[in-house]
């Protein structure tokens, strides 16, 4: 977790080499960094090797159902929206062996799963990133449910922020509250500028262990100027979205069970999962046992499931939502409604990867919006 550092320390300006030189520090200290990597045409967040550096000059085009890759004329570090995936994959694994059995001369052992010792310093985390991380705690790492395979890999995360400086068309992180600009949550905080007086980076410690690391990397004081720069550029991030959450969507959700709108998504919905697999705060799982065929050992693995799946709300020989109607319905009410009752909070931070990444390009800021429209134009609640 982050501990948090006097918030009047000075801000610094690094050289664009900068990026690379303090994935070099954390690598001497330890930590094994996830970073931003472009592969199989997309921008995808994996450990890096002892020499890698930092992708110069990408950028993207999202929007409903598209993702697109394209080259800018220059060496931007990120100048690209959120990547397909955030980084819960790395602190919540898509399969997590659980615990092993063994069965020898009639007596039964079984030995829980090593807990993971890795220290993970997670690179260019956006904000909506970062806010889903505070969501995952919530769920994961709450003190009374814990659970110690998340907290073992959260404890020790070092974050890098990026702060976004660009929005893609399908980014509403501003009508959740989640960014672009923060404050907390993060170790370091890297902002990208290019003006006249060229192209840097603007770093900020957020917490000690920040401070430390920081301070291994050559630097110089920022000036009022560049702030005011930074400013003036998450400010126009913000304000070039044109998705925006209706703020009453807990209320809206809960009190329109039956609105008919429930069947007009269901006949685009594939209910293929790809919602849930990319979204940063999706935590639903289902177990799986695996035993030799003589008995002598056995095996529990939890993987990723998702709502999507019919499977998944079997009990009793049938599932208790057969429809794609009630399983999209079950995913956007939880998410931004029931949400509040477990977590209190909502579970949606605005990133936008289920719009994009939706193989029809189904929107939940879309679908919100038409039942609150509907309603507005004298529509019945259900």
């Amino acid at each position: 977790m982050v501990d948090p550092v006097n918030t009047h320390v000075e801000a610094r300006l690094l050289e664009p080499q900068g990026a690379d030189d303090l994935i070099r520090a954390l690598q001497r200290n330890g930590y094994s960094v996830i970073a931003p990597a472009l592969e199989d045409g997309a921008v995808v967040l994996r450990e890096y090797g002892a020499n890698e550096t930092l992708p110069r000059g990408a950028s993207d085009a999202q929007s409903g159902g598209s993702y697109r890759l394209s080259r800018r004329d220059d060496d931007s570090l990120f100048e690209y929206a959120a990547a397909p995936q955030g980084f819960k994959r790395h602190l919540w694994p898509p399969r997590q062996t659980l615990w092993q059995s063994e069965l020898a001369d009639g007596r039964m052992t079984i030995r829980p799963a090593e807990l993971p010792a890795a220290r993970l310093a997670l690179f260019a985390a956006r904000s909506c990133d970062i806010e889903a991380l505070a969501v995952l705690d919530g769920v994961f790492d709450n003190g009374d449910f814990a659970d110690p395979h998340y907290a073992a890999r959260r404890r020790n995360a070092f974050i890098v922020a990026v702060e976004c400086t660009r929005s893609a068309e399908t980014c509403f992180c501003a009508s959740m509250g989640s960014g672009p600009g923060r404050e907390a949550g993060f170790d370091i905080a890297l902002t990208e500028l290019r003006d006249g007086a060229g192209h840097r980076l603007l770093a900020r410690a957020g917490s000690e262990r920040g401070a430390a690391i920081l301070a291994e990397v050559s630097s110089r004081p920022a000036s009022p100027a560049d702030d005011d720069q930074r400013t003036a550029r998450l400010a126009d991030a913000a304000a070039s979205q044109t998705r925006r959450m209706p703020p009453d969507a807990e209320d809206l959700l809960k009190g329109n069970r039956e609105h008919p709108r429930w069947d007009a998504v269901a006949e685009r919905c594939l209910s293929c999962g790809n919602c849930t697999m990319v979204c940063p705060t999706c935590f639903c799982t289902t177990m799986e046992d695996a035993n030799a065929l003589d008995l002598s050992t056995a095996t529990r693995t939890r993987r990723w499931d998702s709502c999507f799946s019919v499977d998944f709300s079997y009990l009793h020989g049938g599932a208790v939502r057969p429809s794609v109607r009630s399983r999209y319905r079950q995913w956007i009410t939880h998410k931004l409604a029931h949400w509040h009752d477990q977590f209190g909070r909502s579970g949606c931070v605005g990133c936008g990867r289920c719009i994009t990444w939706c193989p029809v390009g189904i929107d939940i800021v879309e679908e919100t919006t038409a039942i609150a429209a509907s309603l507005a134009k004298g529509g019945q609640n259900g």
